[in-house]
């Protein structure tokens, strides 16, 4: 080997040997995540479909309530959607960790708290997806779920989470859906109480 080539191959082995592996994906999603524990953020809708018009320039909040080393409880507050007028506080959103990659699981409840005839669905991760985006394909829970109460149309639902540096974006895809909401780093906001049926 000649002299040039075989100091090339050997800075390219050193540099290989120097460099820290790889951070799987949805690790660094996770952590990135979690570095929002206690944290609420304000947001707003950013899809327009008529589906959603009631919640079109509705205040919005999520909150990164409560972080375990495998689970992140999000609540998705929406200001004017309660019976009363008031605060809808329905929603949180739950992020496990699992054998298999991350798993998304959406939590309903009334306002007395009893849970909602739907809800704890969600899909699991099919890809190692990205340290800023995860997608969630619908699980046959779910499928048998929606199947059960009318919601026919779910069934191909797939979901997604993104963070970044600016901020967070939750997301419902499915044919002819499109449903994304929008929360910034930047738009600190004090944390809301506890979602309905959760204790404080």
């Amino acid at each position: 080997m000649k002299p040039f080539f075989a100091a090339t191959a050997a800075a390219a082995l050193a540099a290989c040997a120097a460099s820290p592996a790889q951070a799987d994906p949805q690790d660094a999603f996770f952590a990135a995540l979690a570095d929002h524990c206690g944290k609420a953020y304000a947001g707003r809708l950013v899809s327009d479909q008529q589906a959603d018009a009631a919640m079109r320039n509705k205040a919005m909040i999520v909150h990164f309530r409560r972080c375990t080393p495998d689970r992140i409880e999000i609540p998705f507050h929406i200001e004017g959607l309660a019976e009363d007028g008031g605060w809808d506080r329905s929603r949180t959103w739950i992020i496990t960790r699992t054998d298999a990659g991350l798993r998304l699981k959406h939590d309903h409840r009334h306002a007395d708290g009893s849970k909602d005839e739907t809800t704890m669905y969600g899909g699991d991760t099919a890809t190692s997806g990205t340290a800023t985006r995860q997608e969630f394909p619908v699980d046959a829970e779910s499928i048998a779920l929606f199947g059960r109460t009318g919601s026919h149309a779910s069934t191909t639902n797939v979901w997604a989470v993104e963070t970044s540096d600016s901020g967070y974006v939750y997301e419902l895809r499915r044919e002819g859906r499109l449903f994304r909401v929008a929360f910034d780093y930047d738009r600190s906001v004090p944390p809301p109480p506890a979602p309905w049926g959760w204790p404080e």
